[in-house]
């Protein structure tokens, strides 16, 4: 599934939620679901800067060439948003995650519901993803 499908699931479910708690339910749901990351992977150096709570993302290319990311929070929230980030782009090409702007998080309307402090840390968070792309995308054009 592309980042772009993956968007329009993501608008599809959240969508049919008209109150922003049930939004925040689902959100929470999701953090919930995401698989533990080992302790060994938060590290300093997996800390999003700009993240009033605690955040930890990793970043793997596996075989295939797609970004495997891993993450985790001490907020439930936010580890919710972390688990939105890593279900739209964990799987994918570092070419295809800077090629696809995050479309989703305005037409979800997290920008003006979230937040700043958790605003910002959502962009915080996507930044790092992006960077991990960059990285991967320079080493596997490197490579060839």
């Amino acid at each position: 599934m592309t980042i772009q499908e993956k968007q329009n699931k993501v608008i599809q479910d959240f969508s049919a939620l008209a109150q922003w708690e049930d939004r925040y339910k689902k959100i929470i749901d999701m953090g919930k679901a995401l698989p533990e990351m080992p302790e060994s992977l938060k590290t300093e150096q997996n800390v999003v800067k700009g993240c009033q709570s605690q955040v930890w993302l990793s970043a793997s290319l596996n075989d295939q060439g797609q970004v495997l990311l891993q993450g985790d929070s001490d907020a439930l929230i936010v580890k919710g948003l972390v688990g939105l980030l890593l279900n739209v782009y964990s799987g994918s090409t570092p070419s295809e995650i800077l090629a696809t702007p995050p479309e989703f998080l305005k037409a979800l309307g997290f920008e003006g519901n979230l937040s700043p402090s958790r605003a910002n840390g959502l962009h915080s968070m996507l930044k790092q993803i992006k960077l991990y792309a960059t990285a991967f995308d320079y080493l596997l054009k490197t490579k060839k």
